[in-house]
C-alpha cells in the first residue's frame, strides 16, 4: 500500500478507536479529530487515485484495486458506507463541499 495512504489510514483508525472510547468531556474534541483524519485520508486517496495510470470507470472496479481492498479490510464496518460514498465521488471526479461532509 502507498506509504502516505497507510499513515493516513492508521491515524484515522487510531482516532476512530480513541473517539469510540472517549470520556464525555473529551467526546466533541475527539470526534473532530476523527472527522479531520477521515477526510485527510480521503484526500490522500483522491491524490493517489489521480496518479493512477489506468483509472477504474466504476466504483465496483475501484473497490477491486489492491490498495483499496487493503484499506477496506482494516476499515471499521461502521465507516464502510461513508468510505464507499467518498470513493464513488472520487471515481466520478467530484469533490464534496466542506458543509456537505458527514456531521
Amino acid at each position: 500500500m502507498d506509504a502516505a495512504l497507510e499513515r493516513a489510514l492508521q491515524k484515522m483508525i487510531a482516532n476512530w478507536e480513541k473517539m469510540k472510547h472517549s470520556h464525555e468531556d473529551d467526546a466533541a474534541d475527539e470526534a473532530e479529530q476523527f472527522e479531520a483524519s477521515f477526510y485527510a485520508w480521503i484526500d490522500h486517496i483522491r491524490q493517489w487515485y489521480t496518479e493512477l495510470p489506468h483509472k477504474p470507470a466504476t466504483l465496483e472496479e475501484a473497490m477491486l484495486l489492491p490498495d483499496v481492498q487493503q484499506s477496506m479490510e482494516r476499515l471499521p464496518i461502521e465507516l464502510m458506507l461513508n468510505f464507499e460514498t467518498e470513493l464513488e465521488l472520487i471515481v466520478a471526479g467530484q469533490t464534496r463541499e466542506e458543509e456537505e461532509r458527514y456531521d
